[in-house]
């Protein structure tokens, strides 16, 4: 039997894309959930705050619904060990932040724009994060 993994890859990734879209013909921008939060944590994104909070509980809320309601499995892959995910959610943060914007305004929005900017910082996401992982689970071990 093959493992169901894939289809749930293909489903969540055809979701984001098609959100990717709907969110630029509706609101004329890009999807960056990086700028999204940007917006609402540092003030820059006032004048489209309630479009951003409802934005941000979408990411929030629809995950809870279908491993509540849906039959999807809530099991991660993510280590236990809490000051790994405080420093990698940092690393995340600070890297989103240089590289003004994160995976889904890049890589979504920007590859299927042709954006040289966005395949040039989705080639660097995957080098970096590939590097990351080989550091801290070959020569580390803390993966």
């Amino acid at each position: 039997m093959i493992p169901a993994d894939w289809i749930y890859g293909l489903i969540g990734g055809l979701m984001i894309g098609t959100a990717a879209a709907i969110y630029l013909l509706v609101s004329g921008r890009i999807m960056g959930a990086s700028g999204i939060l940007g917006g609402i944590v540092d003030g820059s994104g006032r004048d489209t705050l309630s479009e951003r909070l409802a934005f941000v509980a979408g990411l929030v809320l629809v995950p809870t619904i279908l491993v509540r309601v849906g039959g999807v499995s809530g099991d991660t892959n993510a280590t236990s060990n809490v000051l790994l995910l405080i420093v990698a959610g940092l690393a995340v943060g600070i890297g989103t932040r240089m590289a003004n914007g994160c995976t889904s305004g890049h890589g979504v929005c920007g590859i299927s724009r042709f954006s040289v900017r966005g395949i040039a910082a989705t080639i660097a996401y995957l080098f970096f994060g590939g590097l990351t992982m080989l550091v801290a689970r070959h020569v580390l071990g803390v993966i």
